[in-house]
């Protein structure tokens, strides 16, 4: 099969080495993303455009792919499919659907449920019990076609995004390759998604980092998990600074009182009430063990509240 690839960063990079080991593809030609500054768009960032180079594949790099000049290429190419891998503009019916086969999309969620964006972040925070990748057909509405193939893995007790991330990235070349070998072989029975479990997501922003404290502390947990390194981290203000949180658990006891009161000693950390229900007793707090200062400063939670009492809040105080 003739292929093009439509990848960014290390999930892109890393379908791209798939394909470029399989013996019955032949890909000639990749398009990428130029280098971006955002946050999310700065961690995993294997270059796309770097490994097609290595192997002699012509390179377009485009944030959108509407130009003459790239559908020139495209009709040049005489492909038989297109793969798309966290590429992240829009891509029109008048690319999708010109190769023979059409377009193949590769998504780290199980469809339909978090299409969009960072869907293992939003999956851990959801407390999803399993998270996956799917490869499906591209058509108008994004994230939406015909399932082609799907694969899921386990969320551990303690994961992180970074765990996720690592989990689910080792399925993206096998599914791409198996994907693209059933649509070789003229299959075309493909499972529609059920729109009336699907979910789209936003990328996340600085808001999302924000820690509310009447959050439950398993709800707490879960973010900073998921806001782990390499990520932007999860923050509050204490005494008028920002305090990023980058490890916390779930208190063993129950403390009581006004969310985002520094309370108590727990283990090797301090417990911080949490929850809209703690003024009734009834809701274990977060204890914060590693935090993270704006200058890059690492200490223990028990360096930074060395007395108990006072609040963390939404904004510095």
């Amino acid at each position: 099969m003739r292929v093009a690839m439509f990848g960014y960063q290390t999930w892109g990079h890393r379908t791209l080495q798939a394909l470029l080991e399989a013996p019955d593809l032949e890909v000639v030609l990749v398009v990428t993303h130029p280098k971006s500054d955002h946050a999310y768009e700065r961690i995993w960032s294997d270059s796309v455009a770097d490994l097609a180079a290595e192997h002699g594949v012509p390179v377009l790099i485009r944030e959108r792919p509407d130009d003459e000049e790239l559908m020139a290429a495209l009709k040049e190419a005489d492909l038989d499919v297109i793969v798309a891998t966290n590429w992240r503009t829009w891509i029109p019916p008048q690319v999708f659907a010109l190769p023979r086969h059409g377009t193949l999309n590769i998504h780290d969620s199980l469809l339909p449920k978090y299409a969009g964006f960072s869907p293992l972040i939003w999956a851990l925070l959801n407390d999803e019990p399993e998270v996956g990748v799917t490869a499906h057909m591209m058509d108008d509405t994004l994230d939406a076609g015909d399932i082609v193939l799907q694969r899921a893995v386990p969320v551990g007790p303690r994961d992180t995004t970074a765990d996720l991330f690592h989990k689910t990235l080792a399925l993206f070349g096998p599914i791409t390759v198996d994907g693209l070998r059933l649509i070789a072989s003229g299959r075309t029975d493909w499972t529609p998604q059920d729109r009336s479990q699907a979910s789209f997501f936003h990328k996340r922003a600085d808001e999302d980092l924000r820690i509310d404290w009447t959050w439950t502390a398993e709800e707490l947990d879960r973010l900073v998990r998921a806001q782990c390194d390499p990520y932007p981290n999860a923050y509050t203000y204490y005494r008028g600074q920002r305090v990023r949180v980058t490890k916390a658990s779930v208190s063993q006891a129950v403390y009581g009182g006004t969310p985002g009161r520094v309370f108590y000693r727990e283990g090797d950390g301090v417990a911080i009430v949490a929850g809209a229900d703690a003024r009734r007793g009834r809701s274990k707090g977060l204890v914060i063990e590693r935090v993270r200062l704006d200058d890059g400063t690492e200490l223990a939670a028990t360096d930074l509240f060395r007395t108990m009492g006072g609040y963390l809040g939404h904004f510095p105080a």
